[in-house]
């Protein structure tokens, strides 16, 4: 739609200017014949020359302006409006020398032009000087005014794009922080599977034949698809981001935690949880921490001493969480990247769920998200 639209804000301009021309050759014509001139198909014949040399493109520079300067130095007065607006080309590409050039030279060769039409008459004395200077005038301002547009609609889309590249950052980012926790949370079960088998796997002497067997494959698998997970997901953590000897921050943090902190630093937190979090998938209980944590933040931000209610409900059939805050005193110590709501939709997307982000009225904000349970899913097809 935008190509569509500007190729037709650029047509709109070419019709008026063909119609300005094209006015411009009747004109020509009608002040010959005013004027009783005895040559009239000459008159409009040059006019008819000039006019296609200036709707012609390739033709405008420098055939066009040439010609209407000869144009009117020898035939004068008719041919006036159309050096008016090859005067106006000129000045609009940036040509202002030589569109006064082609000035002097049309007005003081026309003193030995035609005689009948001559610019230099008592009745067109004034317009013989006001007309080319106005078009100069009026074409230096409309170039510079559209150089000025076009300048700035590239401004716009290089914000544009930047602002795509970002937010197109921040979802890989985020992706890249999902696979990083996942691989986190799987390796530490993964283990545990691994090291319960062979503990069990040492006491064959009291097991059948064929359960040390499969305890034997179990471990095996576990121990298989540890290094898979390793070689697939650790690929993708970020060593830049974590400076070198940091502790590595704690994956399944609790809700509670977050809160505390926020209390610490002197924000107003209400928690209010329903259901239990072992009631909701891992990756839920992730998600929900991460939003929080960037709701929580955003407060901080944006509404610094109001107070903040955070509600969770871990219980099926969805996963809900809910961070709301009235008006506060925007902070003005704080600089973030302002992408921090579309990781965190990237994040509850991929977990088929929809989050939510915006006003909640009297100056209030709210960031909700709701995230189905996989069984929820596999049954009705679709999230609900």
């Amino acid at each position: 739609m935008g190509p569509v639209s500007s190729r037709g804000g650029r047509r709109w301009p070419a019709y008026g200017r063909g119609a300005l021309v094209a006015l411009c050759v009747v004109a020509a014509a009608l002040n010959d014949m005013s004027f009783e001139g005895r040559h009239p198909a000459a008159v409009i014949t040059a006019a008819l020359v000039c006019g296609a040399a200036l709707l012609v493109p390739r033709l405008r520079w420098p055939v066009a302006p040439l010609l209407v300067t000869v144009a009117t130095a020898w035939w004068g007065w008719p041919l006036l409006p159309l050096l008016a607006v090859a005067l106006f080309d000129l000045a609009v590409d940036r040509r202002a020398r030589v569109a006064v050039g082609c000035a002097v030279a049309a007005l003081g060769a026309n003193l030995i032009g035609y005689r009948a039409t001559s610019l230099w008459t008592a009745q067109s004395y004034a317009s013989t000087l006001l007309l080319p200077v106005l078009a100069v005038l009026v074409g230096l301002w409309w170039g510079g005014r559209r150089r000025l547009v076009q300048a700035l609609a590239a401004d716009v889309e290089h914000l544009r794009v930047e602002s795509q590249l970002r937010e197109e950052a921040a979802r890989i980012a985020e992706r890249s922080r999902i696979a990083a926790e996942m691989h986190d949370v799987l390796a530490h079960r993964l283990s545990l599977i691994a090291l319960h088998t062979g503990v069990l796997a040492t006491k064959g002497d009291t097991l059948p034949a064929p359960v040390v067997e499969r305890l034997g494959l179990l471990r095996t698998a576990s121990v298989e698809a540890l290094t898979d997970l390793r070689d697939v997901l650790g690929v993708l953590r970020d060593s830049d981001a974590t400076p070198a000897g940091a502790a590595p921050t704690p994956v399944m943090r609790d809700v509670g935690e977050l809160a505390d902190e926020a209390r610490a630093a002197g924000q107003h937190v209400e928690l209010i949880t329903d259901g239990h979090p072992e009631q909701a998938p891992t990756t839920h209980r992730l998600a929900v921490h991460r939003v929080v944590q960037e709701a929580l933040t955003n407060a901080r931000k944006h509404a610094d001493g109001a107070p903040v209610t955070v509600r969770i409900d871990y219980r099926p059939p969805a996963t809900l969480v809910e961070v709301t805050n009235p008006a506060g005193t925007p902070r003005t110590d704080t600089v973030g990247s302002g992408y921090g709501l579309v990781g965190l939709r990237e994040r509850v997307t991929t977990l088929g769920g929809r989050l939510n982000a915006g006003p909640a009225g009297a100056g209030a904000w709210r960031v909700a998200a709701r995230i189905p349970h996989p069984l929820v899913i596999e049954q009705n097809g679709t999230p609900t």
